[in-house]
């Protein structure tokens, strides 16, 4: 995976930056009102913007891709395409999806109170986001992922 290449999403592609970060991707997410900060941000930081307001593109000199779909399937194939993604299967879940930390491998003893009984009775390997708490193991969220990512064209 291009490890440089770091995105934004407009307030509209919410979703869209929840599975770039499946995907290994650093993508934070634009929830302010004011679209000349988003641009600022984007050249400060170094990264692409992807929206669906097609009057961001009165901006010059920023990186940036207009989403057509209203449907995440099809936002994912767009941004994949149109930047020449490449999906490294080993950086997928590597990214917590909640606040774009990467994730860290924790031990199951730590996490006894932190997960449902079931889950740690049945799990052995958990990773933790170390900036917000969320535990992540390979549940119903793992496979319905993989399953997902079976439609876009990877």
């Amino acid at each position: 995976m291009e490890e440089s290449l770091k995105f934004i999403t407009t307030i509209e592609l919410g979703r869209l930056a929840r599975w770039l970060r499946i995907l290994g991707y650093d993508c934070v997410f634009f929830d302010r009102a004011k679209k000349k900060d988003l641009v600022i941000e984007s050249l400060r930081e170094g990264r692409i913007i992807l929206t669906r307001d097609s009057r961001l593109s009165r901006f010059s000199g920023v990186r940036m891709v207009h989403i057509e779909s209203d449907f995440v399937e099809e936002q994912l194939n767009q941004a994949i395409k149109s930047l020449r993604l490449k999906v490294d299967k080993e950086k997928i879940f590597t990214r917590c999806v909640k606040c774009n930390t990467p994730i860290e491998k924790a031990e199951k003893e730590d996490l006894e109170s932190k997960v449902p009984p079931y889950v740690y009775k049945t799990q052995e390997e958990f990773m933790c986001c170390p900036n917000c708490g969320k535990v992540y193991w390979k549940g119903t969220h793992w496979r319905l992922a993989n399953k997902f990512m079976e439609k876009i064209e990877i």
